[in-house]
Protein backbone atom coordinates (compact mmCIF):
# COMPACT_ATOMS: atom_id res chain seq x y z
CA UNK A 1 0.00 0.00 0.00
CA UNK A 2 1.14 3.06 -0.96
CA UNK A 3 0.68 6.57 1.14
CA UNK A 4 -2.62 7.53 -0.79
CA UNK A 5 -3.81 4.20 -1.50
CA UNK A 6 -6.75 2.27 1.27
CA UNK A 7 -7.08 -1.30 1.92
CA UNK A 8 -10.03 -3.25 1.14
CA UNK A 9 -11.83 -6.62 1.68
CA UNK A 10 -14.76 -7.93 0.07
CA UNK A 11 -17.36 -9.91 1.15
CA UNK A 12 -19.19 -12.28 -1.99
CA UNK A 13 -16.62 -11.62 -4.54
CA UNK A 14 -18.20 -14.54 -6.42
CA UNK A 15 -21.61 -12.69 -7.15
CA UNK A 16 -22.53 -10.79 -10.02
CA UNK A 17 -21.54 -7.76 -8.65
CA UNK A 18 -18.79 -8.41 -7.18
CA UNK A 19 -17.04 -6.67 -10.81
CA UNK A 20 -18.38 -3.60 -10.61
CA UNK A 21 -16.84 -3.16 -6.91
CA UNK A 22 -13.48 -4.39 -7.84
CA UNK A 23 -13.22 -2.17 -10.97
CA UNK A 24 -14.01 0.69 -8.27
CA UNK A 25 -11.29 -0.45 -6.05
CA UNK A 26 -9.10 -0.49 -8.44
CA UNK A 27 -10.01 2.66 -10.66
CA UNK A 28 -9.83 4.86 -7.28
CA UNK A 29 -6.59 3.72 -6.82
CA UNK A 30 -7.18 1.24 -3.63
CA UNK A 31 -6.12 -2.31 -3.15
CA UNK A 32 -8.23 -5.28 -2.04
CA UNK A 33 -5.99 -7.66 -0.37
CA UNK A 34 -8.73 -10.45 1.00
CA UNK A 35 -11.67 -11.35 -0.43
CA UNK A 36 -13.83 -14.11 0.63
CA UNK A 37 -16.82 -16.17 -0.70
CA UNK A 38 -18.59 -19.67 -0.52
CA UNK A 39 -17.68 -20.31 -3.96
CA UNK A 40 -14.29 -20.79 -5.14
CA UNK A 41 -15.04 -19.61 -9.06
CA UNK A 42 -13.25 -16.29 -8.34
CA UNK A 43 -10.73 -16.06 -11.42
CA UNK A 44 -11.82 -12.83 -11.89
CA UNK A 45 -9.62 -11.77 -9.32
CA UNK A 46 -6.37 -12.38 -11.77
CA UNK A 47 -7.87 -9.45 -13.67
CA UNK A 48 -7.57 -7.00 -11.06
CA UNK A 49 -6.11 -7.92 -7.43
CA UNK A 50 -4.35 -11.15 -7.71
CA UNK A 51 -2.21 -11.09 -4.81
CA UNK A 52 -5.46 -10.87 -2.84
CA UNK A 53 -5.97 -13.21 -0.27
CA UNK A 54 -8.89 -15.71 -1.10
CA UNK A 55 -10.51 -17.46 1.59
CA UNK A 56 -13.74 -19.87 1.99
CA UNK A 57 -14.39 -20.11 4.90
CA UNK A 58 -15.80 -17.04 7.22
CA UNK A 59 -13.88 -17.88 10.32
CA UNK A 60 -9.96 -17.85 8.45
CA UNK A 61 -10.79 -14.87 6.67
CA UNK A 62 -11.80 -13.37 9.95
CA UNK A 63 -8.80 -14.60 11.53
CA UNK A 64 -6.73 -12.61 8.59
CA UNK A 65 -8.17 -9.53 8.98
CA UNK A 66 -7.90 -9.35 12.56
CA UNK A 67 -3.90 -10.29 12.00
CA UNK A 68 -3.76 -7.52 9.91
CA UNK A 69 -5.10 -4.89 11.84
CA UNK A 70 -2.91 -5.95 14.60
CA UNK A 71 -0.36 -4.93 12.20
CA UNK A 72 -1.04 -1.36 12.20
CA UNK A 73 -2.13 1.37 9.75
CA UNK A 74 0.11 0.26 6.59
CA UNK A 75 -1.03 -3.55 6.36
CA UNK A 76 -5.37 -2.57 8.26
CA UNK A 77 -8.58 -3.21 6.25
CA UNK A 78 -9.57 0.01 5.73
CA UNK A 79 -12.88 -0.68 3.76
CA UNK A 80 -14.81 -3.79 3.77
CA UNK A 81 -17.11 -3.50 0.58
CA UNK A 82 -20.18 -5.83 1.29
CA UNK A 83 -21.60 -7.94 -2.17
CA UNK A 84 -22.94 -10.40 -0.22
CA UNK A 85 -26.90 -11.71 -0.07
CA UNK A 86 -29.32 -9.50 1.46
CA UNK A 87 -30.10 -11.37 5.11
CA UNK A 88 -26.49 -11.23 5.25
CA UNK A 89 -25.44 -7.39 5.06
CA UNK A 90 -26.43 -6.41 8.49
CA UNK A 91 -23.53 -9.08 10.10
CA UNK A 92 -21.24 -8.31 7.52
CA UNK A 93 -21.10 -4.72 8.60
CA UNK A 94 -20.75 -5.50 12.22
CA UNK A 95 -18.15 -7.19 10.78
CA UNK A 96 -16.77 -4.68 9.23
CA UNK A 97 -17.31 -1.48 11.90
CA UNK A 98 -15.84 -4.39 15.09
CA UNK A 99 -12.44 -4.72 12.75
CA UNK A 100 -12.34 -0.90 12.72
CA UNK A 101 -12.98 -0.51 8.97
CA UNK A 102 -15.87 1.27 7.28
CA UNK A 103 -18.86 -0.73 4.90
CA UNK A 104 -19.75 0.00 1.80
CA UNK A 105 -22.81 -2.48 1.10
CA UNK A 106 -24.61 -3.41 -1.92
CA UNK A 107 -28.17 -2.43 -1.69
CA UNK A 108 -30.85 -3.67 0.00
CA UNK A 109 -28.53 -2.05 3.02
CA UNK A 110 -31.02 -4.10 5.15
CA UNK A 111 -33.95 -5.60 4.46
CA UNK A 112 -35.91 -4.39 7.50
CA UNK A 113 -35.63 -0.76 9.78
CA UNK A 114 -34.76 -2.19 13.05
CA UNK A 115 -31.87 -3.43 11.16
CA UNK A 116 -30.81 0.06 9.94
CA UNK A 117 -31.43 1.00 13.60
CA UNK A 118 -29.15 -0.81 14.91
CA UNK A 119 -26.07 -0.34 12.85
CA UNK A 120 -26.59 3.01 13.66
CA UNK A 121 -25.59 2.18 16.91
CA UNK A 122 -22.98 0.39 16.16
CA UNK A 123 -22.19 3.28 13.96
CA UNK A 124 -21.59 5.32 17.50
CA UNK A 125 -20.28 2.42 19.39
CA UNK A 126 -17.12 2.20 16.94
CA UNK A 127 -16.54 5.38 15.39
CA UNK A 128 -16.79 4.00 11.93
CA UNK A 129 -19.13 4.36 8.74
CA UNK A 130 -21.80 2.80 6.81
CA UNK A 131 -22.33 3.78 3.18
CA UNK A 132 -24.43 1.85 0.68
CA UNK A 133 -24.71 2.04 -2.89
CA UNK A 134 -27.38 4.48 -4.02
CA UNK A 135 -25.54 4.74 -7.56
CA UNK A 136 -28.78 6.29 -9.26
CA UNK A 137 -28.61 9.31 -7.18
CA UNK A 138 -25.30 9.90 -9.33
CA UNK A 139 -26.89 9.45 -12.85
CA UNK A 140 -26.52 12.91 -14.95
CA UNK A 141 -30.15 12.23 -16.44
CA UNK A 142 -31.45 11.54 -13.09
CA UNK A 143 -29.69 14.38 -11.03
CA UNK A 144 -30.83 16.83 -13.67
CA UNK A 145 -34.79 15.97 -13.27
CA UNK A 146 -34.19 16.31 -9.63
CA UNK A 147 -33.03 19.83 -10.23
CA UNK A 148 -35.61 20.82 -12.35
CA UNK A 149 -38.61 19.14 -10.09
CA UNK A 150 -36.81 20.70 -7.05
CA UNK A 151 -36.98 24.31 -8.99
CA UNK A 152 -40.82 23.66 -9.36
CA UNK A 153 -42.90 26.46 -8.04
CA UNK A 154 -46.40 24.61 -9.10
CA UNK A 155 -47.76 22.14 -6.08
CA UNK A 156 -49.45 19.79 -8.81
CA UNK A 157 -48.05 16.21 -8.33
CA UNK A 158 -46.85 14.01 -10.99
CA UNK A 159 -48.25 10.94 -12.19
CA UNK A 160 -45.48 8.10 -12.90
CA UNK A 161 -45.80 4.74 -14.47
CA UNK A 162 -42.46 2.56 -13.66
CA UNK A 163 -42.04 -0.42 -15.61
CA UNK A 164 -39.07 -2.77 -14.65
CA UNK A 165 -39.16 -6.31 -16.06
CA UNK A 166 -35.83 -8.15 -16.04
CA UNK A 167 -36.32 -11.92 -16.52
CA UNK A 168 -34.84 -14.89 -14.40
CA UNK A 169 -34.28 -18.58 -15.10
CA UNK A 170 -35.57 -21.57 -12.99
CA UNK A 171 -32.17 -21.08 -11.27
CA UNK A 172 -33.57 -18.23 -9.46
CA UNK A 173 -36.47 -19.32 -6.78
CA UNK A 174 -34.00 -22.35 -6.02
CA UNK A 175 -31.11 -19.86 -5.07
CA UNK A 176 -30.87 -17.15 -1.94
CA UNK A 177 -32.68 -14.64 -4.44
CA UNK A 178 -36.15 -16.68 -4.55
CA UNK A 179 -35.75 -16.87 -0.80
CA UNK A 180 -38.30 -14.20 0.57
CA UNK A 181 -36.64 -14.58 3.98
CA UNK A 182 -32.69 -13.81 2.62
CA UNK A 183 -33.64 -11.55 -0.57
CA UNK A 184 -36.90 -9.79 0.72
CA UNK A 185 -38.80 -10.62 -2.40
CA UNK A 186 -39.06 -8.99 -5.81
CA UNK A 187 -39.59 -5.18 -4.72
CA UNK A 188 -36.36 -5.24 -2.62
CA UNK A 189 -34.06 -7.68 -4.70
CA UNK A 190 -35.20 -5.90 -8.35
CA UNK A 191 -37.06 -2.60 -7.05
CA UNK A 192 -35.72 -0.94 -4.06
CA UNK A 193 -33.04 1.32 -5.89
CA UNK A 194 -35.87 2.62 -8.20
CA UNK A 195 -38.17 3.27 -5.00
CA UNK A 196 -34.99 4.77 -3.43
CA UNK A 197 -34.57 7.38 -6.58
CA UNK A 198 -38.40 8.08 -6.94
CA UNK A 199 -38.01 8.90 -2.80
CA UNK A 200 -35.08 11.22 -3.45
CA UNK A 201 -36.48 13.22 -5.98
CA UNK A 202 -40.17 12.97 -5.35
CA UNK A 203 -40.03 13.46 -1.42
CA UNK A 204 -41.75 11.15 1.40
CA UNK A 205 -44.24 8.50 1.00
CA UNK A 206 -47.72 9.28 2.09
CA UNK A 207 -49.45 6.36 1.33
CA UNK A 208 -49.11 2.54 -0.62
CA UNK A 209 -50.92 0.14 -1.77
CA UNK A 210 -50.17 -3.13 -3.53
CA UNK A 211 -52.43 -4.87 -5.99
CA UNK A 212 -50.66 -8.02 -6.60
CA UNK A 213 -47.74 -10.12 -5.14
CA UNK A 214 -46.58 -13.56 -6.11
CA UNK A 215 -43.18 -14.92 -5.83
CA UNK A 216 -42.20 -13.96 -9.82
CA UNK A 217 -44.17 -10.28 -9.84
CA UNK A 218 -45.58 -7.40 -7.83
CA UNK A 219 -47.27 -4.11 -8.94
CA UNK A 220 -48.83 -1.51 -6.90
CA UNK A 221 -49.34 2.20 -5.93
CA UNK A 222 -48.11 4.42 -3.88
CA UNK A 223 -48.08 8.33 -3.31
CA UNK A 224 -45.11 10.76 -2.33
CA UNK A 225 -45.11 14.20 -1.68
CA UNK A 226 -44.74 15.72 -5.41
CA UNK A 227 -46.20 12.34 -7.19
CA UNK A 228 -48.38 9.68 -7.72
CA UNK A 229 -47.03 6.00 -8.90
CA UNK A 230 -47.79 3.04 -10.52
CA UNK A 231 -45.42 0.42 -10.35
CA UNK A 232 -45.18 -3.06 -11.74
CA UNK A 233 -42.03 -5.58 -11.05
CA UNK A 234 -41.56 -8.79 -12.79
CA UNK A 235 -39.36 -11.62 -13.38
CA UNK A 236 -41.33 -13.59 -15.62
CA UNK A 237 -40.10 -13.16 -19.63
CA UNK A 238 -43.58 -13.26 -20.66
CA UNK A 239 -44.37 -9.93 -19.63
CA UNK A 240 -41.48 -8.49 -21.90
CA UNK A 241 -42.84 -6.08 -24.51
CA UNK A 242 -43.27 -7.13 -28.22
CA UNK A 243 -39.93 -4.93 -29.03
CA UNK A 244 -37.73 -6.31 -26.06
CA UNK A 245 -38.90 -9.74 -27.12
CA UNK A 246 -38.47 -9.18 -30.94
CA UNK A 247 -34.96 -7.87 -30.24
CA UNK A 248 -33.41 -10.78 -27.92
CA UNK A 249 -33.37 -8.46 -24.74
CA UNK A 250 -33.98 -10.12 -21.18
CA UNK A 251 -34.34 -6.60 -19.60
CA UNK A 252 -37.07 -4.02 -20.02
CA UNK A 253 -37.30 -0.56 -17.74
CA UNK A 254 -39.39 2.22 -18.50
CA UNK A 255 -40.40 5.18 -16.77
CA UNK A 256 -42.88 7.51 -18.00
CA UNK A 257 -43.53 11.35 -16.62
CA UNK A 258 -46.58 13.15 -17.08
CA UNK A 259 -47.39 10.40 -20.17
CA UNK A 260 -43.78 11.30 -21.28
CA UNK A 261 -40.96 8.55 -21.65
CA UNK A 262 -37.86 9.07 -19.27
CA UNK A 263 -34.83 7.48 -20.32
CA UNK A 264 -32.41 6.31 -18.24
CA UNK A 265 -31.08 3.57 -19.51
CA UNK A 266 -27.12 3.87 -20.17
CA UNK A 267 -24.35 4.45 -17.86
CA UNK A 268 -25.73 2.26 -15.12
CA UNK A 269 -22.02 0.42 -15.20
CA UNK A 270 -19.80 3.09 -14.27
CA UNK A 271 -21.61 4.49 -11.48
CA UNK A 272 -19.97 2.06 -8.79
CA UNK A 273 -16.77 3.75 -9.22
CA UNK A 274 -18.33 7.84 -8.58
CA UNK A 275 -20.13 6.00 -5.69
CA UNK A 276 -16.62 4.63 -4.38
CA UNK A 277 -15.32 7.82 -5.16
CA UNK A 278 -17.66 9.56 -2.97
CA UNK A 279 -17.25 7.35 -0.22
CA UNK A 280 -13.21 8.16 -0.14
CA UNK A 281 -13.98 11.97 -0.34
CA UNK A 282 -16.07 11.62 2.66
CA UNK A 283 -19.65 12.10 1.05
CA UNK A 284 -21.02 8.73 0.74
CA UNK A 285 -24.84 7.76 0.85
CA UNK A 286 -25.07 6.55 4.56
CA UNK A 287 -28.09 4.60 6.59
CA UNK A 288 -30.05 7.81 6.84
CA UNK A 289 -30.04 8.18 3.13
CA UNK A 290 -30.99 4.46 2.73
CA UNK A 291 -33.85 4.75 5.18
CA UNK A 292 -36.26 5.36 3.66
CA UNK A 293 -36.60 3.33 0.36
CA UNK A 294 -35.79 0.55 3.57
CA UNK A 295 -39.22 1.29 4.94
CA UNK A 296 -40.89 1.11 1.66
CA UNK A 297 -39.80 -2.12 0.36
CA UNK A 298 -40.51 -3.13 3.94
CA UNK A 299 -44.21 -2.10 3.86
CA UNK A 300 -44.64 -3.53 0.69
CA UNK A 301 -43.27 -6.84 1.43
CA UNK A 302 -46.00 -7.17 4.68
CA UNK A 303 -48.83 -5.39 3.00
CA UNK A 304 -51.93 -7.63 1.99
CA UNK A 305 -52.69 -7.44 -1.81
CA UNK A 306 -56.02 -5.97 -2.79
CA UNK A 307 -56.55 -6.94 -6.05
CA UNK A 308 -57.58 -4.30 -9.23
CA UNK A 309 -58.78 -1.54 -6.90
CA UNK A 310 -58.13 1.87 -7.51
CA UNK A 311 -55.12 3.12 -9.76
CA UNK A 312 -53.18 0.38 -10.78
CA UNK A 313 -50.80 -0.19 -13.49
CA UNK A 314 -52.03 -1.82 -16.44
CA UNK A 315 -49.51 -4.76 -16.67
CA UNK A 316 -50.79 -6.39 -12.93
CA UNK A 317 -54.40 -6.79 -14.88
CA UNK A 318 -52.98 -8.81 -17.89
CA UNK A 319 -51.00 -10.35 -14.86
Amino acid sequence: MNSTSRNFALIGIAGYIAPRHLQAIKDTGNVLIAALDRSDSVGILDRFFPDARFFTEFERFDRHAEKLRRQGEEKRVHYVSIASPNYLHDAHIRFALRLGADAICEKPLVLNPWNADALQEYEKETGKKVYTVLQLRLHPSIIALKERIDAEKSTKKHDIELTYITSRGRWYEVSWKGDVHKAGGVATNIGIHFFDMLLWIFGPLQNQVVHLANDKKMSGFFELEKARVKWFLSLDRDDLPKVAQDAGKSTYRSLTLDNESYEFSDGFAELHTEVYRQVLAGNGFGIDAARPSIELAHQIRSATPVGLKGEYHPLAKRS
